[in-house]
């Protein structure tokens, strides 16, 4: 007969991203094509350097919109691979956004479905004769290497206006329970089998973000704000930026009883080079010497006029 149990703790299912502006996409299906933009990102984060296990997060995210009918569309396409402790996550999604006119900007709507799977390295479980919180012979341990998967669902909502744009997203939109089985032994259909289960937790987003020319200067204010819930807590970052010519970008964030951040930013023809490091305002910092996240992007213009209405240089002659 199959033995169900929970597994003794749960990962960090969603990355803390200090640069959540640089693929909104990542975070919202509806920004998917949201702009005349084709947007390629990719985005990497050591978080918490110097602990053992500590979170170990790679993104990449990539956008366009396109016209059928008449109408703006936008599609998309995500992956994030993340390794905290005896957890790994993968996940890679697609994504469908529509866009509509209103007032002097759009509103967007963008659904994202895709695969997430979960590991568990059990083999590597270590557990020391004078542990006091954990027993070495509890069987919702597992001492085996432990895999599954699901079907995964996200949707979102959003503004964007030439000035400001606003979000509110839902990732692990029916919070998929994983059943998770030693490797290789999926489809055995062994009735004494040994199941795990894990489960990801809803995740609600809200994203607003500004650019504020400073009137007679070279120079823009970016402030944006993120606000994240799993329905138990409430996380924000709050961010301010300034940017000159469109080509240099600094500024310094903050993450509610977590960390303060300082962020540097390039972006040169299309190409742009973005860096941050958090310094950790918790107990924490005791033990690690911060974390690092930086991101790598390339956006193309693409000329949706009536004259021109598919026309676009090629990325081979930029």
């Amino acid at each position: 007969m199959a033995l169900t149990a929970w597994l003794p703790s749960r990962a960090q299912t969603e990355p803390n991203l200090t640069q959540y502006f640089q693929a909104p996409s990542f975070l919202n299906p509806a920004e998917a094509g949201a702009t005349d933009l084709l947007r390629l990102r990719a985005g990497s984060r050591l978080q918490w350097l110097g602990i053992d296990g500590a979170p170990r997060d790679f993104m990449v995210a990539a956008d366009i919109p396109f016209a059928v009918f008449g109408r703006r569309w936008g599609g998309g396409a995500t992956m994030f691979q993340e390794s905290i402790g005896l957890y790994k996550t993968f996940s890679i999604n697609g994504q469908l956004s529509a866009r509509q006119k209103i007032g002097k900007g759009y509103m967007t709507v963008g659904v994202q479905f895709g695969y997430l799977e979960q590991t568990f390295r059990g083999s590597e479980v270590d557990i020391p004769d004078e542990d006091d919180f954990h027993d070495a012979n509890d069987e919702a341990i597992p001492t085996f290497d432990v895999a599954g998967n699901h079907f995964d669902l996200g949707i979102g909502l959003g503004y964007v206006h030439k000035w400001f744009t606003v979000g509110l997203s839902c990732t692990h939109l029916m919070a998929p329970k994983i059943k998770m089985q030693r490797e290789g032994s999926q489809g055995s259909g062994s009735s004494d089998e040994q199941y795990f289960e894990f489960q990801f937790k809803r995740n609600l987003y809200f994203i607003a973000s500004s650019n504020i020319p400073i009137k007679n200067t070279l120079f823009e204010v970016l402030p944006s704000v993120m606000v994240r819930s799993d329905l138990e807590g409430v996380q924000a970052d709050i961010t301010a930026r300034v940017r000159w010519k469109k080509f240099l970008t600094a500024g310094l964030g903050y993450r509610t009883n977590d960390a303060v951040s300082v962020l540097l930013e390039g972006e040169f023809k299309g190409i742009r080079l973005g860096y941050s490091y958090d310094y950790s305002t918790s107990a924490i910092m005791r033990a690690s010497s911060g974390s690092h996240e930086v991101w790598l992007g390339y956006s193309l213009k693409l000329n949706f006029g009536e004259k021109n209405r598919n026309k676009h240089k090629s990325i081979r002659v930029m």
